[in-house]
């Protein structure tokens, strides 16, 4: 499994409700949501971000409070991955259970630009800078939270069974 796209790049603390402001959260409907994701901390976000595109971001993304509107905003935007420093835990487990493929990677969070083309795959963790012709070596997923990601979240993965 892989993800290939184009980098949004974002610094510390991100939290929830950047990115999925608070007043937005009347709707639970993925497609609402996705119309307003990032636009607070980057109003034109919606309007750049292509399918497969990906978030790099610095420590403690996904901060702030627990809801799940979040990685849903950004996985309905479009975004393939997105990688950082360190996520904050309720996002974390938020995003495998949505199917929102999540890599923690102190190096290529810090060293990986805006607009960069980048490729990252699940199977190994590596995550390649086309732009640079850099390597990182990020956490793999274990082969159950690729089955998650893979059904596209827990609850179509318990749909299956």
């Amino acid at each position: 499994m892989k993800a290939e796209g184009k980098v949004f790049k974002f610094g510390d603390n991100v939290d929830t409700d950047v990115i999925i402001p608070a007043r937005y959260l009347n709707s639970s409907d993925p497609a609402e949501l996705a119309k307003h994701c990032m636009e607070d901390i980057d109003k034109d976000f919606v309007s750049k971000v292509s399918k497969g595109d990906i978030i790099v971001a610095n420590k403690n993304f996904g901060c702030g409070s627990s809801r799940e509107h979040a990685p849903i905003a950004i996985k309905a935007a479009g975004v393939s991955c997105v990688i950082a420093e360190t996520f904050a835990r309720i996002f974390y487990r938020n995003s495998i259970n949505i199917g929102l493929p999540i890599i923690e990677c102190p190096a290529a969070a810090k060293e990986i630009n805006a607009g960069d083309d980048i490729e990252v795959d699940f199977n190994t963790g590596i995550i390649f800078d086309k732009t640079t012709g850099k390597s990182y070596e990020g956490q793999a997923f274990p082969e159950f939270m690729q089955k998650l990601i893979n059904a596209g979240g827990l609850i179509n993965y318990i749909n299956e069974k």
